[in-house]
């Protein structure tokens, strides 16, 4: 990545660095960098961000979904409030970045703001979301479910392996399962998180900020063929009911017709099989069952759409050319595309721009805690470069210069946003 260390950003990049490094060392000896939601390590982080919230002057609580959130006054009681955050949990064998750099970034803007005494009509929160990601509970972005009412009595029933119910983790880590319509947010006007892209566009293009146009939907479909096992060595091949043929001419089709419509859609369009099952799994068994789980992603509903439809017709088509029966064709899970508000995005490039920081539009192929928010408030986000897009492993990494200058525009545009927006309005 270039070096940008000679750009004057209105933040502190060497506390926001070491208060990154210092977050990252929470974590499991032997796994790093493991920081798991609910865990005594998570607790020790939450504590660890919590006297950061302090000092730079935020009053300090933890809601009824269990977010963390710290809360800079502003001088108008009927401004709507300015938050920006992600999260500070990893999954196993994580890495440094992913959700706690936006997190961190949103302290240094407060802190920013709190150093140079500057009075904003709106008050501003940092927000330290639970569990954004997923959770031996089964569930993902807890709090930011919370904060848009988007948790029912089914997943607060959810249990982990060892039997512990969500809504008991839940008050186990200061939440209030029984009061979580207090957790709804009706008083914010705009939701900002900062995250390291995942992906490899930004540094292969030495471009220093994405801003984020949108978070792809997402549908999950799980197609099981039946068929007939068989001894491998005597079963004749023009006799066979091998589930496993239709299967994988399905997985060939998924790619297929991927790559297809991420053309027409010039790249906004991905799909995976990411779990194949053949039953009953003996080398000398023709499979008598076979299961694939597809994972399909746009920022477009009706690419997912289309894709859905077309896999369903060559999925039921193949399982008949090879004499076996689709037993199901299921949607396992389905969560819309979600568009980022323009005013909010025009707020992010300007503040760019300003900064002398160059920048692009860009989709986010992954889910978001902004993908929640965005239902109660106008959501938007920016993206730094990681290097070569890895993320979820030890070897994840952004430069302290990506991530000082993405907290720079954050804190742009919530001089910006403080500005323009109405006491009492929702930017639309």
């Amino acid at each position: 990545m270039t070096d940008r260390t000679d750009l004057r950003l209105p933040v502190n990049a060497e506390r926001l660095w070491s208060d990154l490094m210092a977050l990252a060392e929470i974590t499991e000896p032997g796994r790093p960098y493991t920081r798991r939601a609910f865990s005594p390590l998570f607790a020790e982080g939450r504590r660890f961000l919590a006297e950061r919230f302090q000092a730079a002057g935020l009053t300090t609580r933890v809601d009824a979904a269990g977010n963390l959130i710290g809360r800079l006054q502003g001088t108008d009681p009927l401004a709507r409030t300015i938050a920006l955050g992600s999260h500070s949990d990893t999954v196993p064998g994580g890495g440094r970045f992913d959700g706690i750099a936006g997190v961190v970034a949103a302290v240094e803007v407060a802190r920013a703001l709190h150093d140079r005494g500057i009075p904003l009509r709106h008050s501003v929160e940092v927000i330290d979301c639970l569990a954004e990601e997923p959770t031996d509970f089964g569930l993902s972005c807890i709090g930011s479910r919370g904060l848009c009412g988007a948790i029912d009595a089914g997943m607060l029933g959810m249990t982990d392996p060892a039997g512990e119910r969500l809504d008991a983790a839940l008050q186990r880590v200061g939440g209030d399962p029984g009061r979580l319509d207090e957790a709804v947010r009706t008083d914010l006007c705009a939701f900002l998180e900062l995250h390291i892209e995942q992906g490899p566009v930004l540094e292969a293009s030495d471009i220093q900020i994405g801003v984020v146009t949108s978070i792809a939907g997402i549908r999950r479909l799980e197609i099981v063929f039946q068929g007939e096992p068989a001894h491998a060595g005597t079963a004749p091949m023009h006799l066979r009911r091998d589930a496993a043929l239709p299967a994988a001419a399905t997985v060939v089709e998924v790619r297929r017709l991927a790559d297809a419509l991420a053309a027409e859609a010039l790249g906004s369009f991905v799909a995976t099989v990411g779990i194949i099952q053949a039953e009953p799994g003996g080398s000398n068994v023709v499979p008598g069952r076979a299961r694939i789980v597809i994972d399909a992603r746009s920022s477009h509903a009706s690419l997912i759409e289309m894709f859905t439809r077309q896999i369903d017709e060559f999925s039921l088509a193949s399982a008949a050319a090879f004499r076996v029966k689709r037993a199901s064709f299921t949607t396992l899970s389905d969560a819309a595309p979600t568009l980022f508000a323009d005013p909010l995005q025009h707020a992010l490039s300007e503040a760019a721009r300003d900064l002398g920081l160059s920048q692009t539009r860009i989709a986010s192929g992954a889910g978001h805690d902004a993908g929640f928010l965005a239902r109660v408030c106008p959501s938007a986000m920016v993206f730094v470069p990681c290097r070569r897009g890895m993320s979820h492993t030890p070897d994840e990494w952004a430069d302290s210069d990506a991530i000082a200058a993405g907290a720079a525009v954050l804190y742009a545009a919530a001089l910006q946003l403080d500005k323009a927006v109405p006491p009492k309005d929702v930017i639309m």
